[in-house]
């Protein structure tokens, strides 16, 4: 696994424990902070959550004095969702309620699909699966989504082990 920057593992190391106190639905990390759990050499600016409506309802109230206001998400004629940046140590938190994407075929709702746990540190990080970050990052269709799936492709291919033969 590729080395988990210092921001995002102090990012990590208090939002976790808060998503499985505060949630009643299962959540997870998509974005840059998922891929990079996964192995994917990706620059990470912020930690993307994806939760329920309510869950997102429920985490605004709880961090209201967190809550970055000035900040408005970009694209937000393709992404809709109860959506809040939150300030903490580390980097930014991003949590995206009830997620949907319009790719000009109407509002889909975005399904993690298939969730893995990464350990990090004694937590249990719930992100979706490396055929399932693909699949939402394709279905992004943005550039950095496309550079981040790439790089997530890259770790499906075999390590090449050279064979010395002491003849």
């Amino acid at each position: 696994m590729s080395h988990i920057p210092p921001a995002l593992f102090v990012a990590l190391t208090e939002l976790v424990p808060e998503l499985h106190v505060h949630c009643v639905e299962p959540w997870c990390l998509v974005g840059s902070a998922a891929a990079r759990l996964l192995g994917a050499e990706v620059d990470v600016a912020d930690v993307d959550v994806l939760v329920s409506r309510a869950d997102a309802d429920a985490l605004a109230a709880l961090w209201a004095d967190r809550r970055d206001a000035a900040h408005a998400p970009a694209d937000d004629d393709r992404f809709r969702s109860r959506f809040a940046r939150y300030r903490f140590p580390g980097l930014p938190v991003e949590v995206m309620g009830g997620l949907e994407l319009d790719r000009g075929e109407g509002w889909q709702p975005v399904s993690p699909g298939r969730l893995v746990l990464v350990g990090v540190q004694g937590l249990a990080v719930p992100v979706p699966s490396l055929d399932d970050q693909i699949r939402i990052l394709d279905a992004f269709g943005r550039d950095k989504d496309r550079a981040r799936a790439n790089s997530l492709r890259r770790l499906r291919q075999p390590s090449v082990l050279s064979i010395v033969s002491s003849s």
